[in-house]
C-alpha cells in the first residue's frame, strides 16, 4: 500500500507541475458560472448588441433556477468532456511513448499499482474540478435567480460525478491500449460523444444505459423525484467503471509483457 501512495504522491506532482492542479478547476467554475450569467444579462446583451427594428419587443421567458443549473450541467456534458479526454490521453500512452513507464515497471512495481494510482489521481482531480464548478454555478444561480435546495446539488453532483468518472476510465484504458496519446484521445472522444447521442435517441429503449444519467439527474431537480431507473444505470455505470480499470490493467500488463 505504501508503494501505491508512493506513486499517487508521484500523479500528484507531475499534475502541479502541469498546473493542472489549477486550469482544470479555474476551466469548470467558468464553465458553471457562464450559463447563469449570460441567462440573466441576455437582455442587456442584445439591447447593446442592437440591430432589433425601432420599437421591437423581444421578450424572453424567465428560466427557473432548475433549468439554469441543467443548462451549466450541460457544458460540462460538452466541454468537460473534451477537457477531460484531451487532459489525461496521455497518461499511460505519453509515458509508454517516452519510456517512462518502462523505468518504473523495472522496479518492483506492480501493473495494478501503476494503473490504479494514475487513475485514483485523475479521478480526484475530476472530482474536486466539478465539485468547485458546480458549486459556483449554484452559488451564481442563486444570487441571479433563485437558491436550489443544496442537498439537491450535491445529489446531482453525486450522480454526475459518476458519468465522468466512467468516462475517465475509458480514457484510461484507451491510454493503455494506444501507444500515441492522441489516437487513444481521438477513440475515447468519439465513442463516448457517439455512445451520448445513441443513448439521447434511444432513451425509451436504453433506461438502464450510464448515458441517461444526466437526464436522471435534471429529472430530480426539476421533480425532485428519483425516476425509476435511475438506481439500475448508477449500478452498471459502477460495474462498468471497475471493468475498465480492469481491462486497462489487463491490456497494459499484456502489451508491456509483450514488447
Amino acid at each position: 500500500m505504501k508503494q501505491w501512495f508512493t506513486l499517487l504522491n508521484k500523479e500528484f506532482l507531475e499534475m502541479a507541475r502541469s498546473y493542472k492542479w489549477i486550469w482544470m478547476p479555474i476551466t469548470f467554475i467558468l464553465l458553471g458560472v457562464m450559463d447563469p450569467l449570460t441567462t440573466y444579462y441576455l437582455p442587456e446583451i442584445l439591447n447593446s448588441v442592437g440591430g432589433l427594428p425601432e420599437g421591437a419587443v423581444f421578450e424572453i421567458p424567465e428560466p427557473s433556477a432548475q433549468e439554469v443549473f441543467i443548462m451549466s450541467l450541460g457544458e460540462y456534458q460538452m466541454i468537460g468532456i473534451l477537457i477531460i479526454v484531451l487532459s489525461m490521453m496521455g497518461t499511460v500512452a505519453g509515458e509508454r511513448k517516452s519510456g517512462v513507464a518502462q523505468l518504473i515497471l523495472v522496479k518492483p512495481v506492480s501493473y495494478f499499482s501503476y494503473i490504479t494510482s494514475k487513475w485514483a489521481a485523475a479521478l480526484i482531480l475530476i472530482v474536486v474540478s466539478l465539485f468547485l464548478g458546480m458549486l459556483a454555478s449554484w452559488y451564481y444561480t442563486g444570487v441571479l435567480f433563485e437558491f436550489i435546495p443544496f442537498v439537491l446539488v450535491m445529489e446531482s453532483f453525486g450522480l454526475y460525478a459518476l458519468w465522468l468518472i466512467l468516462v475517465l476510465s475509458f480514457v484510461i484504458l484507451c491510454s493503455a491500449m494506444f501507444m500515441q496519446p492522441v489516437a487513444a484521445g481521438m477513440v475515447a472522444l468519439v465513442t463516448v460523444f457517439i455512445t451520448t447521442i445513441v443513448g439521447g435517441s434511444f432513451q425509451h429503449l436504453l433506461e438502464w444505459s450510464p448515458t441517461q444519467l444526466l437526464p436522471y439527474v435534471s429529472e430530480r431537480l426539476i421533480t425532485e423525484k428519483w425516476p425509476e431507473h435511475v438506481w439500475p444505470a448508477t449500478g452498471i455505470t459502477l460495474t462498468m467503471t471497475i471493468l475498465l480499470v480492469l481491462l486497462a490493467i489487463y491490456i497494459f500488463k499484456r502489451k508491456e509483457l509483450a514488447e
